[in-house]
């Protein structure tokens, strides 16, 4: 019986554990995006929550403090008063309590670090080591993002060339659905740094405590600052103190004393100081007084209610979240028809983006986004050269609208695009309704292509160069010479069958063929998705794989017979030799 007392006090989770994983839940409690594989864009994205949390992770219903800092220096003079507000307060208040008890990558670090494998204590190298982190707040946090504010180029320095916890939550958080594995060809270079970089770090934490936080973590270098001052925390009562070292010494951290800039006030040194002189700040114990009885009740009492309103807070904040609009359904996928919307243009008036009649060129960008501005150039060509015959519409996001017009009427004055904006979701909410109706996840730069019937021909996840642009429209200008509109054109019906390997059709299985434009559909009860389309050399494909199933071999896409329109899909059960 002892011994399970023992091996259950040894598993029983500390207050500070218990804090660590309930804020974590908390500030990803959009578990729907998960699900979804898409980022919440809703009004709570506008505060910072305290601890390194990304704004693109799935889940994250809060934006990260030093993502918001980088992009404030270039989002205007009060985006910048706004976030470095609370920053302030979040300093002043907590100091890095918020390391110690609120931060989710920080409780990832210490459950690799339980791991059982050898450790490496701190030294005097590691001491050194320690201002490495306010290196990085200075030059990639402070000073290149504030030197492409200047040049009108918002660059996040911190976030796209090291932060791990992005790289985590946010890039492996996302493409880790399925429904984003078009995002895996937008990967590069730097994507390959950071995730070597993560997995370095990880590697590390289980040899080193808190590795990121203690070397690399610039968000821990700024809450530092503020420990001495910081309304909550530990601190040490002088007179108490004997000067035994002990506290140093227990400390897992590179602290010289309690309490200074390197503490996350984890608690752990009040077990080991002899004469007690380490205490919470604004806990103050008269001497020789001992507790009461009726005190302590009163305490059992205010914990009990404590934690069942936390546990409301938490529960409330799930099925808020899940109850959230979703993005739009339909009218996304290559083939598909564009929804019907009308948007307000910064010019005046309004734009139907679905009204046909022309090719249109649909740009979603934002002041914000350093690939969208790089980009417009080339739809001003394209614009200018086709004018008549295709339009260009630059849809701005409803996130700092306000900056869109001079943007666009100092850098594209006589310009031939339709400058337009977003409209929110829902009246003050930040997700664009337009952009998710079409698909958009998140990313940006995004472009979507319709032929003259307002039909969705080809969209691009990430920047487009002129030659891109050009081409494309080039082959929708040939696809229309036999008529003024596609439709006009000789035209067939195909159909593709997916059976699993006894004949059973599959239902709901999004396929798509292609030929010089792709059509996509999901099969129905009878395992077929049926397509009228201009007559052509098609091949078939499964463009979204139904759970439980596999393609039997590498083949992947399956051509038409000749003479025939139909093709069958035969798919094997995952598992199955």
């Amino acid at each position: 019986m002892k011994a399970v007392k023992e091996f259950l006090g040894r598993i029983r989770p500390t207050k500070r554990r218990l804090s660590q994983l309930y804020f974590a839940l908390l500030f990803n409690a959009n578990a729907k995006g998960f699900v979804q594989g898409n980022i919440y864009r809703g009004q709570s994205k506008a505060l910072c929550v305290p601890g390194l949390n990304c704004y693109s992770c799935p889940g994250a219903i809060g934006a990260c403090p030093l993502g918001s800092l980088q992009g404030a220096f270039s989002a205007g003079r009060s985006t910048l008063f706004y976030v470095g507000g609370i920053l302030l307060l979040y300093g002043v208040l907590l100091g890095r309590t918020v390391c110690g008890w609120l931060c989710p990558f920080g409780l990832i670090q210490e459950l690799l670090h339980k791991l059982p494998t050898p450790k490496l204590r701190k030294n005097r190298v590691t001491r050194v080591l320690s201002l490495l982190k306010y290196v990085l707040l200075a030059v990639f946090v402070l000073a290149i993002p504030i030197a492409y504010a200047f040049r009108d180029e918002p660059l996040p320095a911190f976030c796209k060339y090291i932060c791990p916890a992005g790289t985590l939550e946010g890039g492996l958080g996302l493409l880790a659905n399925r429904v984003n594995e078009s995002y895996l060809s937008m990967l590069g270079p730097i994507f390959t740094w950071k995730f070597l970089l993560l997995v370095s770090v990880g590697v590390g934490s289980i040899f080193v405590f808190r590795l990121f936080c203690r070397f690399l973590c610039p968000l821990g270098a700024l809450l530092g600052l503020f420990n001495r001052v910081s309304v909550f925390g530990v601190r040490l009562e002088p007179a108490s103190c004997v000067n035994c070292g002990k506290c140093v010494a227990a400390c897992e951290l590179d602290v010289r004393t309690v309490g200074d800039r390197e503490c996350v006030s984890c608690g752990k040194c009040m077990a080991c100081c002899p004469t007690g002189a380490i205490r919470w700040k604004r806990i103050r114990e008269k001497a020789g007084r001992k507790p009461e009885a009726s005190a302590d009740r009163r305490s059992i009492v205010l914990r009990a209610v404590t934690g069942l309103l936390a546990l409301a807070v938490l529960i409330g904040a799930f099925c808020y979240y899940s109850n959230q609009e979703a993005p739009a359904a339909g009218g996304s996928e290559t083939g598909e028809l564009c929804p019907s919307v009308s948007l307000a243009l910064l010019s005046g008036g309004t734009v139907e983006p679905a009204a046909g009649g022309s090719i249109t060129l649909i740009n979603f960008w934002g002041t914000w986004c350093s690939p969208c501005k790089r980009e417009l150039p080339d739809f001003d060509r394209i614009a200018a050269e086709y004018e008549g015959r295709v339009r260009v519409i630059a849809v701005h996001t409803a996130l700092e609208a306000e900056n869109a017009q001079d943007y666009a009427a100092e850098h594209f004055p006589q310009s031939a695009i339709l400058f337009a904006v977003d409209r929110p979701s829902s009246p003050g909410a930040a997700t664009d309704a337009f952009y998710a109706a079409l698909g958009g996840r998140g990313v940006y730069p995004y472009t979507v292509v319709l032929d003259r019937n307002g039909r969705i021909y080809a969209k691009y996840l990430s920047a487009v160069d002129y030659d891109t642009l050009h081409g494309v429209v080039e082959a929708l200008l040939r696809g229309e010479e036999a008529g003024p509109s596609t439709t006009d054109a000789p035209t067939e019906h195909y159909r593709v069958r997916v059976t699993d390997e006894q004949g059973v059709p599959i239902p709901e299985v999004r396929v798509q063929i292609c030929a010089d434009a792709c059509l996509s559909a999901k099969t129905g009860a009878d395992g077929y998705a049926d397509f009228t389309a201009a007559a052509a050399d098609y091949h078939a494909a499964v463009t979204v794989m139904p759970e439980g199933y596999t393609l039997p071999t590498d083949q992947t896409e399956f051509p038409f017979a000749d003479g025939t329109r139909e093709v069958v899909i035969v798919l094997k059960r995952a598992g199955d030799g």
